[in-house]
C-alpha cells in the first residue's frame, strides 16, 4: 500500500502523528522517507477537509526541530563512533566520503549549512548528528534548526496543499468542460447526419429505362 493511500485510512490525528513522527526519526539520522510523507499528507488536506494543513504543517516542524535536537545531543556524546557504526549500517548514507564531504560543508559553513541543510535530503539526516560531534554551540543551532524546520516544513505543507487545491480546482472545470464540448459534439454530428439524411430524400429517385420492343 502506498503512503497517501495508507494516510487515508487513518484518523486525523494519527496523520499529524505520523508525519511528525516519521520526520523526527529521520532528523535523528535515521533515513525514513519523511518528505514524502509530509508531501503526501499536505496533498490530502487539499483533497479533505478533515486534515487540517495548519496541523501538518506545525507537527512536521516540531517533528523536525526535536529530531534535530535529539541528533545533536547524541552526535555530541558519541561522536566518531557513532558514525563509524552507522557507516557498517547503512554505507549508502554514512560512508566514509559522505560523512567526510558533509562535515566540511559545516565546518566551513556553520549555521548556514544547519538551515539550508534541512532542504536537501542527505544534509537533512545529517545535521543534527554532525552539529552535536563539531561541537557547534546549541543556542546557535537551535536557532538554525528552529528556522530552517518551520520555513521547510511550513513551505513544504504550503506549497503543495495550494498546488492540489488548484489541480483539484482545475480538473473539476476540466470535467465540465470535457461534458460540454461532449454535448457539442454530439449535436453538431446529429445535424450533419439529419442534414445528409434530408439530402438523400430529397434526391429523384432515377427513372426507369424502358427497353425497345423487339421486333
Amino acid at each position: 500500500m502506498n503512503i497517501d493511500h495508507w494516510l487515508e485510512t487513518i484518523p486525523p490525528l494519527l496523520v499529524y502523528v505520523t508525519v511528525g513522527l516519521v520526520i523526527m526519526i529521520e532528523s535523528l539520522g535515521i533515513p525514513l522517507p519523511g518528505e514524502i510523507v509530509l508531501v503526501a499528507a499536505a496533498l490530502l488536506a487539499s483533497k479533505t477537509h478533515s486534515i487540517s494543513p495548519l496541523w501538518v504543517g506545525v507537527s512536521a516542524s516540531s517533528g523536525a526541530i526535536i529530531g534535530d535536537s535529539i541528533g545533536y545531543g547524541i552526535g555530541r556524546k558519541f561522536g566518531e563512533r557513532l558514525f563509524a557504526w552507522a557507516g557498517r549500517k547503512f554505507p549508502k548514507h554514512f560512508g566514509p566520503k559522505t560523512i567526510a564531504k558533509a562535515a566540511d560543508i559545516f565546518r566551513r559553513r556553520g549555521v548556514y549549512a544547519v538551515f539550508f541543510g534541512r532542504f536537501i535530503a542527505l544534509l537533512r539526516i545529517l545535521a543534527g548528528p554532525l552539529s552535536g560531534s563539531l561541537h557547534m554551540p546549541y543556542p546557535r543551532f537551535l536557532a538554525a534548526n528552529a528556522l530552517g524546520g518551520i520555513a521547510w516544513a511550513g513551505g513544504t505543507t504550503a506549497l503543495i496543499y495550494y498546488l492540489g487545491v488548484v489541480a483539484e480546482a482545475w480538473l473539476s472545470r476540466f470535467s465540465w468542460i470535457g461534458l460540454g464540448v461532449a454535448v457539442i459534439a454530439g449535436l453538431v454530428v446529429g445535424m450533419i447526419v439529419k442534414k445528409r439524411m434530408s439530402h438523400h430524400e430529397d434526391e429523384p429517385e432515377p427513372q426507369e429505362v424502358s427497353q425497345p420492343a423487339d421486333r
